[in-house]
């Protein structure tokens, strides 16, 4: 039931008030003057104030500033006499819902008050909303607790209140897009658009459209004006998912956009303004399309503002069990099965795994998972994943220099490691003073590349 406070000096007024509202089911409470009107506000959360304009002490206007000092998101409505319909707009440009001119009508007033209650309601929904899509598209659903991830999410905040560009790197499967979305959610551009577009997935010939729109007649088929994504994301946010494919003519206006935030729609000569941010990721190595003449150099730097890499899901092993525990209830609940976890072997199995598709492949995985567990454990046979030798270890199609680096590194780790244990015969404590790292170091490292059995 709504609670009401009602602010009146007059006696008569302020019991015809509370008689008429208790009876459309509301509780009320009173105040004779404003500053019992505060006190009581400061005290208790009420869904309406209905105040005076003129009493002594402390007017309405007073009491509406002082109110909203109080609780901003409060409903007041002013009751006022003919003669202060300007103090009632005064009112109104100090945040009232409206203001009722005395004599009142009691049925006019009761539907005042119902639609006044009803927006107080409907805000505070969309509060929540607000809440909930920032959970799911915040670092909501970013999962992690590696050291890796927590520098990434400091970074994430920083730059999500600029303005600065931002370039998404790391291989397919990592959350690129998660990542995009959360700066979005964090970014004072949060209430407005935000609108993805997938540079691999549209045509060459058609992603101009997509992006800067067409006049009527630019091409057969245009019908009427289109309007382009970089318009409808006006004052917020685009998304460029896979940029390193995008046409090397298409990107020379790509880059006037940034430069100039303007651009003309295809057919049209009318130059259309536009304040956007642009977030943009790719997976491939931009500075090797650099090298051959795939991806122009400026809009590379114009891009690359500010840069963030988001590590492969074999570099970040530490989140790979909250990960997994993740998505087990997500899907336990999709599914509407009992809850399920996993065995000590299916956890050893999914940190040993090397998860070429990253975080993508994982959740596929335990989706599959769930579906198979009949009981209540998940048992490395419901995984569908297997462990490879280091001999069919091998470089995805694509990769670039880092990745090159990184896994020549890792056979150069493995193999030393390898080649020390079997000189000192397996004896542990010994291998890491030789290879100068600590125990637990050492003790990762063989978990990590699967070590022990290569060594029996």
């Amino acid at each position: 039931m709504p609670n009401i406070l009602v602010v009146e000096d007059k006696d008569s007024m302020r019991t015809m008030l509370t008689q008429t509202l208790s009876e459309e089911g509301y509780r009320v409470d009173t105040a004779e003057d404003g500053r019992k009107a505060l006190d009581l506000v400061a005290n208790k959360s009420y869904d309406l104030v209905l105040t005076d304009l003129r009493m002594p002490k402390l007017d309405g206007l007073q009491v509406l500033n002082g109110i909203k000092e109080i609780d901003a998101d409060a409903a007041v409505i002013v009751m006022t006499a003919y003669g202060t319909i300007e103090d009632a707009v005064t009112a109104m440009k100090g945040g009232a819902f409206d203001f009722i001119t005395k004599p009142l009508d009691t049925e006019h007033l009761c539907v005042m008050v119902n639609r006044a209650i009803e927006n107080r309601r409907l805000r505070a929904e969309n509060v929540l909303l607000r809440e909930e899509i920032m959970a799911n598209h915040g670092f909501g659903n970013i999962i992690g607790q590696s050291r890796k991830m927590a520098e990434l999410c400091t970074l994430v905040k920083k730059v999500a209140t600029s303005d600065a560009s931002v370039m998404l790197t790391g291989e397919s499967g990592t959350g690129k897009e998660l990542f995009a979305r959360a700066i979005h959610s964090l970014s004072n551009r949060k209430e407005r658009s935000y609108i993805t577009i997938n540079s691999a997935a549209i045509p060459r010939e058609l992603l101009e459209n997509e992006l800067f729109g067409s006049e009527k007649g630019a091409f057969t088929g245009a019908h009427a004006r289109k309007m382009g994504k970089f318009e409808i994301a006006n004052g917020g946010t685009i998304f460029l998912d896979e940029i390193g494919d995008m046409d090397i003519a298409l990107q020379a206006k790509l880059l006037r956009v940034l430069q100039e935030k303007t651009f003309e729609r295809l057919g049209g000569n009318k130059t259309v303004d536009v304040d956007v941010r642009v977030i943009a990721a790719t997976n491939m190595d931009l500075q090797e399309l650099i090298r051959q003449n795939r991806f122009r150099e400026d809009l590379y730097y114009r891009l690359s503002v500010f840069p963030l890499d988001i590590p492969p899901l074999r570099e970040r092993i530490d989140d790979i069990k909250m990960l997994a525990e993740y998505f087990i209830d997500k899907y336990c609940r999709e599914m509407k099965k009992g809850s399920k976890s996993l065995t000590r072997d299916a956890i050893g199995l999914l940190e040993k795994y090397h998860w070429p598709g990253n975080v993508r492949e994982l959740e596929n995985t335990i989706e599959r998972a769930v579906i198979l567990a009949e009981g209540k454990k998940i048992s490395p046979d419901h995984l569908a994943i297997r462990l490879r030798r280091t001999s069919e270890i091998q470089l995805r199609d694509g990769a670039g220099l880092k990745e090159i680096g990184a896994h020549a590194q890792m056979q150069a780790e493995r193999g030393t490691i390898i080649r020390i244990l079997r000189e000192v015969r397996g004896n542990k404590r010994k291998a890491a003073q030789i290879l100068k790292i600590d125990y637990t170091t050492l003790f990762d490292k063989m978990k990590k590349y699967n070590i022990d059995k290569d060594i029996v």
